[in-house]
């Protein structure tokens, strides 16, 4: 990737299909840091990825001169200390606005992502309908939290541009369009949540966006597969 020089040696070790690693993609494109990216098989994990992050291992890990940096949201808030004159702030830089941009943040993880990953791990349809009513009721109180951040502008949590929380939201993007794809439905809704539906348009107008989301086809065949696998799962085990 090219990208702002002084980085020293940073590889980032990811799954393509993965939100997290997509979080801290974004956030190295809209810092201009340059970086080498190395695919994992998660099947079939490497030395180099189990090493790194012997705690949980899983992607992203973030490596800088030989240093892991583990958890999507940490390497976000790393890249943005590590690389700070380098493109614009991720987080802001009045202390209460931080926080608040935090708490949304953890807020995003906590209500709409955890469910989430709920939903492809349900093993009833009525399981799956409750998790996905728990997204829906999140979805809404983001719409508050968009409008918060955003000071009533709606454009980017971030205000104007593009901050941490567009981040951190930023990386489900194309399984937002997917989840559309498949249910038929529109998780951010215009009639309902018209603040993130316009987010979301423009969100996906960014070059950042373009340059590192993932193929919206693909990601819905991606959901069909997790989809299947956990009904032969689910089938196995009854």
């Amino acid at each position: 990737m090219a990208g702002g020089g002084g980085a020293g040696e940073l590889k980032l070790l990811g799954h393509w299909a993965s939100a997290y690693v997509t979080r801290v993609k974004l956030a190295l494109h809209l810092k201009g840091v340059s970086y080498e990216y190395v695919e994992e098989d998660l099947r079939n994990k490497s030395d180099l990825l189990l090493a790194s992050n012997p705690v949980h291992k899983t992607v992203p890990v973030l490596i800088h001169n030989g240093n892991p940096i583990r958890e999507s949201q940490i390497i976000m808030q790393y890249i943005d200390e590590a690389f700070s004159g380098a493109g614009d702030s991720l987080l802001p830089a009045d202390p209460h606005e931080r926080a608040v941009a935090r708490f949304w943040a953890a807020y995003i993880e906590d209500k709409l992502v955890a469910p989430w990953e709920k939903v492809f791990r349900a093993k009833t349809e009525e399981e799956r309908a409750a998790w996905m009513k728990q997204m829906f009721v999140a979805v809404e109180a983001l719409e508050g939290g968009l409008k918060e951040c955003s000071k009533g502008k709606g454009c980017f949590f971030g205000g104007d541009s593009v901050g941490y929380v567009d981040v951190v939201l930023g990386g489900a993007v194309s399984f937002v369009h997917a989840n559309d794809v498949i249910t038929g439905g529109k998780l951010f809704d215009a009639a309902k949540t018209p603040l993130l539906a316009e987010w979301l348009r423009r969100f996906g107008e960014l070059d950042a966006a373009k340059a590192v989301l993932q193929d919206v086809d693909r990601a819905v065949e991606y959901t069909k597969v997790l989809y299947a696998r956990n009904a032969a799962t689910t089938a196995a085990n009854n």
